[in-house]
């Protein structure tokens, strides 16, 4: 279906509302960016690939213009995560909610647990984990300052739950241990991001996706489907459409949660 024939059924539940998506240019950033413009919402986007930047931004052509601004950052960069706010900033009178879907990685990254080097595991360690924790201390100082605003990170069911090993066996791919310290991290952070918030009309959650569709081998796919209910590995869309909830109004009453979106992977 294309984004822009939903837009005559979609509700406007974040309308008048700016958004900032970090790693918009990803799978789950970019699908997050059109649904939050099909409910409404404003958005600021930013990706460290430039080219993948401006192929989203074209590819929401169907949408006011007006309603879109993109940045290139580099947010492994905590220098970058101040001028990215700044810009956002400079855009905007208020940044109602942001979403953190960045996902830089070392050169070494995905490497097997025995061959795994210190330098790749700090670098993964301080890039995705610390820079989430400073990404958000970032943006809480934007919402305090504001008097509001929601903030809704990316986990995963590897942060939830150890790997399934057997569904990689004889496919190259692998789910490594620094993923999966990283995502149980993430949870861990939200809650206390959320707590320290506590009575500034501050909201802080994530959602911990199953297994996104990516051109995986197709014995991987069969595997995977066993272990789930009914849809198997999911679609980015299917992931966006939580995390915009979370953004809306309708959401007030979710706070410092661990939405696990995955098909029942996890029972």
């Amino acid at each position: 279906m294309n984004y822009c024939d939903c837009l005559m059924i979609s509700p406007n539940s974040l309308s008048g509302q700016t958004i900032l998506i970090t790693g918009a240019a990803g799978r789950i950033g970019s699908a997050t960016a059109k649904y939050a413009l099909m409910f409404g919402a404003n958005v600021i986007l930013t990706d460290i690939a430039s080219q993948a930047l401006e192929a989203l931004v074209a590819d929401l052509s169907c949408f006011d213009p007006a309603r879109i601004n993109a940045f290139v950052s580099n947010l492994a960069n905590p220098e970058e995560i101040n001028a990215l706010v700044d810009k956002a900033s400079a855009c905007t009178d208020i940044i109602d909610g942001a979403v953190h879907s960045a996902y830089p990685r070392s050169k070494g990254w995905g490497s097997k647990f025995e061959e795994l080097k210190p330098d790749d595991l700090c670098q993964d360690l301080n890039m995705q984990l610390g820079g989430a924790i400073l990404f958000s201390q970032r943006m809480l100082r934007c919402f305090h300052n504001q008097g509001h605003g929601s903030l809704v990170h990316l986990s995963s069911v590897q942060g939830v739950q150890a790997p399934k090993f057997e569904h990689y066996a004889g496919t190259g791919m692998s789910s490594p241990i620094e993923y999966a310290a990283i995502k149980a991290g993430i949870i861990s952070i939200t809650r206390w991001l959320a707590k320290y918030s506590a009575n500034h009309n501050i909201r802080v959650n994530c959602v911990s996706p199953g297994g996104v569709l990516d051109a995986q081998p197709e014995v991987f796919l069969r595997r995977y489907r066993q272990s789930c209910t009914n849809i198997g590995m999911l679609s980015a869309e299917q992931v966006a459409s939580v995390i915009v909830f979370l953004l809306a109004p309708g959401a007030a009453a979710i706070n410092g949660q661990n939405i696990v979106v995955d098909d029942g992977w996890t029972l």
